[in-house]
């Protein structure tokens, strides 16, 4: 089977497609992902200049758009690059991009078309019905759980016959490493060695967390919190938290800002894995974690629950329930799963060819449901 994943935005002006790949992981990832489990994938990426690369058997065609101004334009260049191809699905990424597929599927009526969920909202209520024309001209959608299809889904959105699929947004490339070797190295310590990746706002609901790791420090009195964080509104009201409570003085570590190349490194230091998010799409820093043995102590949403078997690794919690962390915490600190365990587990369910073995199962069954169609 050949599939063609289309990337409707732009990559940007006088960026070469070697620095794409390194500012857009995923732009290389999911190809590969599917590739690994035998599909034969080709690429077309929406840019200002035109460039073609061959990566690990996946091609890369890099499409100039500077000079087509509508959707329709862009559509007959991308359409012709497909018919090229004799592509057999069509893997749109972002929900987002709903009129450039249609108008692809104006050209190209029998090719299935898949969507991919990259943290997509339903447009706005009075916006909905030329939306909901839009999808129709697809055979399936992919969100990292089926339960984050659901607002779409009651805004009538997608047609009955929509095919939903439950597939993680991508894997990681981490890898496990000896624990006491990374500590030397990243200088972590604790029993258990707790770490926070992740945003101080309060989607991520750092200041829940503080209080979770307070409560169950009276029992854990080794426990040690590191924090590793991009973006902090609430840096002040954590500092006065950790600064107030002598549970805590002490015993939390704010890192700041960390290069993404020495997250794997602090990954493997660490015993547990928390997080406070109220919703994500999908996770990245939970699947890096897991990639890295960290056990997940992590909030009960569709993503995380789907990522982490329904809580078959590690514990799942309510959001914003700090008594109900500080028992996740104290039942994994006294009885935890090895490195070992989770990596295994990732490797079996959330690997990139665990995920290539999904992706490869979602086109079979939209070209089946196509070509059933057509007859």
């Amino acid at each position: 089977m050949h599939v063609a994943q289309i990337n409707f935005l732009p990559a940007p002006k006088g960026v070469a497609a070697a620095e794409v790949f390194e500012q857009w992981p995923s732009l290389l990832d999911i190809p590969e992902a599917a590739a690994s489990a035998g599909v034969r994938v080709s690429v077309i990426q929406a840019a200002m200049q035109r460039e073609q690369v061959t990566r690990n058997d996946v091609d890369y065609h890099f499409v100039d758009v500077s000079e087509t101004s509508t959707v329709m334009h862009r559509s007959r260049d991308f359409a012709a690059l497909l018919d090229d191809f004799k592509a057999d699905v069509l893997h749109v990424h972002g929900l987002g991009f709903a009129e450039d597929a249609f108008a692809i599927a104006r050209h190209l009526p029998r090719l299935p078309i898949l969507f991919q969920d990259h943290a997509d909202r339903p447009p706005r209520w009075w916006r909905r019905p030329r939306w909901r024309y839009w999808y129709a001209s697809a055979a399936g959608v992919a969100f990292t759980s089926t339960e984050l299809a659901r607002p779409f889904i009651k805004a009538g959105l997608f047609a009955p016959r929509m095919q939903v699929f439950a597939i993680p947004e991508s894997s990681c490339r981490f890898t496990l490493s000896d624990r006491a070797k990374a500590r030397a190295e990243t200088g972590l310590y604790g029993d258990p060695c707790v770490l926070w990746v992740g945003h101080l706002n309060t989607g991520k609901d750092p200041l829940t967390v503080l209080d979770g790791i307070a409560q169950a420090a009276v029992e854990l009195p080794d426990l040690q919190l590191w924090c590793a964080f991009g973006n902090a509104p609430l840096l002040a009201d954590v500092q006065q938290r950790v600064a107030n409570d002598p549970r805590l003085a002490g015993r939390v570590h704010l890192l700041g800002k960390v290069p993404h190349a020495r997250i794997e490194r602090l990954m493997q230091s660490a015993d547990l894995f928390v997080s406070g998010s109220h919703a994500e799409s999908c996770g990245y820093a939970l699947l890096e974690a897991m990639a890295c043995g960290a056990v997940p102590i992590v909030t009960d949403i569709p993503s995380f629950r789907m990522l982490t078997g329904n809580g078959r690794i590690g514990e799942l919690w309510p959001c914003g329930d700090a008594s109900r962390l500080a028992d996740a915490l104290l039942r994994t600190a006294f009885n935890r799963s090895s490195q070992a365990e989770v990596r295994a587990y990732f490797d079996e369910t959330l690997s990139f060819a665990a995920v290539g073995r999904q992706w490869a199962s979602a086109y079979a069954q939209v070209h089946e449901s196509r070509q059933g169609g057509a007859r």
